[in-house]
């Protein structure tokens, strides 16, 4: 029996009521879903104390120009002069004020962790969408080629491609987001298998809709919390990745600052013994960035999960 329009007085089809439900329901239960979301998520302490760090070294790396006293590549000092008043962290080895590379440093180590996640998240996400969306063949294909992907051991594929791409910034984030969205992918097919089944997308396909408006518009909205956890570990792993790289010097090259060819340049046993200055900054640093990533991380996964208790 068709269904009355009480404002019309007419008889509304039923594939208008099963519109109406595609259309509205899913979006006021993902409304509700996210508020309840962030109201888990601020009783999580370490979560807010990761994510007013984070936004801290955000602000820094944004305003660099106006906060560093000194151009970074700039001399500005003696030979690794220990901290003082013109050089509140003092200066390294060829006399560039240490806060000023620290704070240019912040921006290029964050800029790889946000862009590869970018990268490696969308590309994931699309992959996974069309193999669980479609099935079949294309399902298998894709997930072959995952297979192949996750079968090396991350050092070893992230030491050859360097070799053979070359050290930069740009050819860092490429490696790492290679390395990243096959987990992306396989997370989002599980997802997407899952999602199809349900009744607003049976009911958009019965409405004729298409495959990306369903993909796009109603599956991945509300998969997306998995995704969000994904790309918070993932953006500390990429961090902690270039910082490695550039420690060993295949990552981000001088004269361009960075944590890890800060902590490169540090190696020797005269500045490992007196000279802290110029190796706790930047190693600080990155035990504060990667720890807060992950802290915010972690806030994200216990407030999609009522089972967990907050921090």
């Amino acid at each position: 029996m068709p269904s009355l329009n009480l404002e019309s007085g007419t008889a509304a089809s039923p594939e208008l009521v099963a519109g109406s439900a595609a259309a509205n329901t899913p979006s006021f239960e993902r409304e509700s879903y996210w508020k309840m979301i962030g109201q888990r998520f601020v009783q999580h302490k370490l979560a807010v104390a990761g994510l007013i760090i984070l936004g801290f070294l955000i602000l820094i790396s944004g305003f660099a120009p106006f906060i560093a006293p000194y151009d970074p590549n700039e001399i500005t000092g003696a030979f690794a002069a220990s901290p003082s008043s013109q050089h509140w962290l003092g200066t390294d080895q060829v006399g560039r004020d240490v806060l000023s590379r620290l704070i240019y440093a912040t921006r290029v180590s964050l800029a790889v962790g946000v862009v590869t996640v970018l990268l490696y998240v969308c590309v994931g996400t699309i992959v996974g969408a069309i193999a669980g969306y479609v099935g079949g063949w294309v399902d298998m294909l894709i997930n072959r080629i995952i297979d192949v992907f996750m079968s090396f051991p991350s050092l070893m594929v992230i030491l050859v491609l360097v070799t053979v791409l070359g050290t930069g910034l740009s050819n860092i984030i490429i490696v790492l987001a290679l390395l990243g969205w096959p987990a992306v992918a396989r997370l989002v097919r599980g997802s997407v298998l899952t999602l199809r089944q349900t009744e607003f997308v049976k009911a958009g396909q019965a409405l004729g809709f298409s495959s990306p408006r369903l993909i796009f518009g109603h599956i991945l909205p509300n998969a997306l919390g998995p995704i969000l956890v994904n790309a918070t570990f993932g953006a500390a792993a990429a961090i902690l990745s270039e910082s490695s790289l550039s420690f060993l010097g295949m990552g981000v090259q001088p004269p361009t600052a960075s944590w890890g060819n800060m902590l490169n340049a540090a190696q020797s046993i005269t500045a490992l013994t007196s000279q802290p200055w110029l190796w706790i900054p930047p190693g600080l640093i990155i035990i504060l960035s990667v720890l807060s990533i992950n802290f915010i991380g972690d806030g994200i996964r216990d407030a999609m999960d009522p089972r967990r208790t907050s921090a």
